[in-house]
């Protein structure tokens, strides 16, 4: 009997242990403090391998440091221990946006969307989405996910900007018009955008006449 209070009390102990770390990391990520957390979570993934908060923190942490292929190897190895932790989809899909690697971040961002159409990052994964379809050259694509986008982040001038891009190339110059109407009614200094809508009414007033 006292052999099992004493296992029950060790048990309790070490689990207020992880938990404070865990809080720890997730607490100097959240302050700015990547390196710091990276450090943490590589403590804490030694006692626990499978910890999947863990690896969700080393790979945020990571990403901020610009490390991506780190960040990307971490939400990998922690997938084959849950493969549809969206989290670290998500992560996957990022890190590999930024490695070149879009095909793979496509798959990666579908998949996402498809698990948690309400995730935190859900508007990050639809612009995503929408810069691999422009470079894909499939524009009503990319229309369609930065529409996603700004429905999800309506206050973001940039990505406003960028499904003004994503219309023009599509032929769809006065909705076009529109979005960069939008981003510069958020951002009046925002020069993509003043260019882009100089460009697109350039592009309206030569159809007109043609017509």
């Amino acid at each position: 009997m006292i052999h099992r209070s004493l296992f029950i009390v060790t048990f309790a102990i070490l689990a207020t242990v992880a938990s404070a770390q865990q809080k720890d990391a997730l607490e100097a990520y959240k302050s700015g403090r990547y390196a710091d957390a990276v450090a943490i979570t590589q403590e804490e993934l030694k006692t626990s391998p499978n910890n999947m908060d863990s690896y969700v923190v080393q790979a945020w942490s990571l990403q901020k440091l610009e490390k991506h292929q780190e960040a990307l190897n971490s939400a990998q190895q922690a997938l084959k221990f849950n493969a549809y932790d969206f989290r670290l989809i998500e992560i996957v899909g990022e890190t590999s946006f930024y490695l070149g690697k879009n095909l793979e971040a496509l798959k990666a961002f579908e998949q996402y969307v498809v698990l948690a159409p309400s995730g935190d990052r859900i508007e990050k994964a639809y612009y995503f989405m929408g810069e691999i379809y422009l470079q894909l050259g499939q524009y009503n694509r990319a229309d369609i996910s930065l529409t996603t986008a700004v429905y999800h982040a309506p206050q973001t001038a940039a990505w406003w900007s960028r499904l003004g891009y994503a219309r023009m190339l599509a032929k769809d110059y006065p909705s076009a018009k529109k979005a960069y109407d939008e981003a510069l009614r958020q951002n009046p200094g925002l020069s993509e955008a003043a260019r882009g809508k100089q460009q697109v009414e350039g592009l309206m007033t030569k159809a007109t006449a043609t017509n």
